[in-house]
């Protein structure tokens, strides 16, 4: 009973601070949260200093590796495998254009929301792993730790000066990762231009493309004038329905040519949709940047 009165104060004083920070970083930390769960039994072999598993000694496998201890007990050779510990730089970048703004249906948030979301989980993330991070255009020295994911939280919550809809060319090192989040709706041949300028500096990344359901099934029907969110003309349709198959078609093909794109230059494309948890999006895009294990 002695320590009930201490620990109920630390937890009303813990629930008072949270109270005070933006929805979107309590946001945040919980979906990151939740994607440190999934992780978890989905290591990766690799350099690190912590222990993860015994397998059996096979060709190709130093002698200096084998556990000698471990193999004792059976008639086979056992070597350690350590799990992978991240030791890198990541740059983040999402989409700040009009066209992130757009929802079609007040049940969901805007493209723009998830994608401030995404980044921000992903941040507190690689501050559960120590990395260094950084928004790209910015001008900031990667850093890590918990100021560092304030100070880009601040960046991320202030309305941007700078309307991006393709990640701006910065020099970044050789074989640094980049995470770009956006709708990519830009025409394949800019987007093109676009990655492949960071890509020749052997930056690494992934393209996460964030959709609204509607511009994926343009689930509307009859006489519609749609309005174009950065400077395009409207477009009248009499019968909305009649072009839906033409429409669907045309975004498939355009998601190909940015996988495509990715592949050309060995990034990973995800394409995410505002109306599942971000979660789907964010455990492939976190599991992504970890080095794929040797066979």
């Amino acid at each position: 009973m002695a320590t009930a009165e201490p620990q109920l104060k630390l937890r009303q004083r813990a629930e008072q601070q949270a109270a005070k920070l933006p929805p979107l970083l309590v946001a945040a930390e919980r979906v990151a949260a939740t994607v440190v769960q999934g992780v978890h039994g989905r290591r990766r072999v690799g350099q690190g200093e912590t222990f993860w598993q015994f397998r059996r000694y096979g060709p190709g496998d130093s002698a200096s590796s084998i556990d000698w201890r471990q193999s004792a007990k059976s008639q086979h050779l056992f070597i350690q495998e350590t799990e992978w510990e991240a030791a890198q730089t990541v740059w983040l970048w999402r989409d700040t254009s009009p066209s992130m703004l757009y929802r079609s249906s007040d049940d969901l948030p805007t493209k723009a929301e998830r994608a401030d979301l995404l980044l921000l989980a992903m941040a507190a993330m690689l501050v559960r792993g120590a990395e260094r991070f950084a928004l790209l255009g910015t001008g900031l020295t990667p850093s890590s730790g918990r100021a560092a994911f304030h100070r880009l939280a601040d960046i991320v919550m202030r309305r941007p000066e700078v309307r991006e809809g393709l990640p701006p060319f910065e020099p970044l090192p050789r074989h640094a990762q980049i995470v770009l989040i956006g709708d990519f709706l830009s025409p394949p041949a800019e987007v093109r231009q676009a990655i492949q300028a960071l890509a020749a500096r052997g930056v690494s990344g992934q393209m996460l493309q964030v959709l609204d359901p509607a511009e994926e099934s343009l689930p509307f029907d009859g006489r519609i004038r749609f309005h174009g969110l950065e400077g395009e003309p409207s477009t009248l349709i009499n019968r909305t329905e009649s072009v839906r198959g033409d429409y669907t078609q045309r975004i498939a093909d355009h998601r190909a040519a940015l996988a495509d794109i990715a592949r050309h230059v060995g990034w990973g494309f995800i394409s995410h949709r505002i109306d599942r948890p971000p979660q789907n999006a964010l455990l492939p895009l976190y599991m992504a940047l970890a080095p794929k294990a040797k066979a």
